[in-house]
């Protein structure tokens, strides 16, 4: 079931996060507990949930066009879910004005595929991650 997220979805998120086995943070601190409820706050975290447990999580930037988040449990992958997710997160960008909106991820994963065959154009390198667009 798809949802906004609430305050109290915080720890679910970051056990999400931290569940997956690609697109692994480096350094979790980077990603703080106040970036998750800036999120939460403001338009822009959709969950899914499946018998009262979030399984996967989207989290769009309203300020600048990024989907900077949407992470799928292990074993709910390849369910829709995640495209699902994607979806719910250009739309809230679209609502907010955006008309490109862009996301990073790493190199060789099923994430890169995942954006490929969404139709988001890989327009270079952020860093050690590839950089994807697409207009909304």
């Amino acid at each position: 079931m798809l949802r906004k997220a609430v305050a109290s979805d915080l720890i679910a998120l970051k056990v999400v996060r931290s569940s997956v086995v690609e697109n692994v943070l480096a350094d979790p601190s980077k990603v703080t507990d106040h970036d998750y409820a800036w999120y939460v706050r403001n338009p822009g975290v959709a969950v899914w949930e499946e018998k009262g447990d979030v399984v996967g999580f989207s989290a769009a930037d309203p300020r600048n066009g990024n989907i900077w988040a949407l992470f799928i449990a292990p074993g709910f992958e390849r369910k829709g879910i995640g495209s699902i997710l994607l979806a719910e997160a250009c739309a809230c960008l679209k609502s907010a004005g955006i008309e490109r909106a862009w996301l990073t991820t790493d190199p060789n994963t099923r994430a890169e595929r995942f954006y490929q065959a969404a139709g988001w154009e890989h327009v270079g390198e952020r860093g050690n991650e590839l950089l994807f667009e697409r207009s909304l």
